[in-house]
């Protein structure tokens, strides 16, 4: 399913959407690696109206002067919400995204049906370290994305965009350069996540180790806890099938 492309102007600020389907409301939150519509998006768009911005900062905006942290963003979320007149969302988020979908959510839960956490960064395990991925070339950055390793060797075919390679990593280095990915605070307010919420992990990431559910699980009241088998990072595209299948009947069953 193509979805469409339009512009959005929140605050005096303009930011790229895209969309597709119809039904209840899925704001899907994109990951460090910018907005890009994919295949379990297109699965998911078969029951619901998934919305996919842009976040102010990535792919060819410039970094606005009031985005300074993560915190920053989520309340920003809460003002696109507001002025999209969103209510009874089911909000999605993939690992930066995820850590932002729960700094939504510990904020303010009025106008969310259910919380869906990908992989997401934000809370640390120090026995497993998050991967560097400041550091990270392109090559070992698509490596550690999956755990099947020809879909890596498929996006290093692929030639980037530098210019909205750099503009991205600047926009995570604003929000996640020291902690690194994570908010030291989170996992005390976490429990204010009111909604029926849902975490879905690939055993063999690397980028976010799979460890650092531990914390989610323990600190959620309730989770919903899916585990995939031979699934890295990239879960939105190495597993989008059992993904997608897992957010439509977990929001169905809310």
């Amino acid at each position: 399913m193509a979805a469409s492309v339009r512009e959005a102007e929140i605050r005096g600020f303009k930011m790229k959407v895209q969309e597709a389907g119809s039904g209840a409301t899925l704001l899907f939150l994109h990951g460090a690696g910018g907005s890009n519509w994919s295949l379990m998006l297109d699965m998911l768009a078969e029951k619901y109206h998934v919305i996919a911005p842009e976040h102010p900062g990535f792919g060819r905006t410039q970094l606005p002067e009031w985005m300074m942290s993560i915190g920053d963003l989520a309340l920003f979320y809460h003002d696109f919400m507001e002025a999209e007149g969103l209510k009874d969302v089911h909000l999605a988020g993939h690992s930066l995204g995820g850590w932002l979908t729960a700094e939504i959510a510990i904020r303010n839960t009025s106008r969310l049906k259910s919380v869906t956490l990908m992989a997401p960064a934000g809370i640390a395990n120090p026995a497993t370290p998050f991967g560097d991925i400041f550091v990270w070339s392109a090559e070992e950055s698509a490596r550690a994305q999956f755990f099947n390793q020809e879909m890596a060797e498929k996006r290093l075919q692929v030639t980037p965009d530098l210019d909205v390679v750099l503009q991205n990593k600047t926009a995570v280095a604003r929000l996640a350069w020291q902690p690194r990915l994570c908010n030291p605070q989170l996992h005390y307010w976490i429990h204010r996540i009111d909604k029926p919420a849902t975490l879905v992990w690939g055993r063999e990431d690397k980028v976010v180790p799979y460890a650092c559910h531990n914390a989610w699980v323990k600190g959620i009241k309730g989770l919903n806890f899916l585990t995939i088998d031979e699934c890295g990072h990239a879960i939105h595209n190495e597993k989008a099938a059992v993904a997608a299948a897992h957010i439509t009947n977990f929001c169905a069953g809310v």
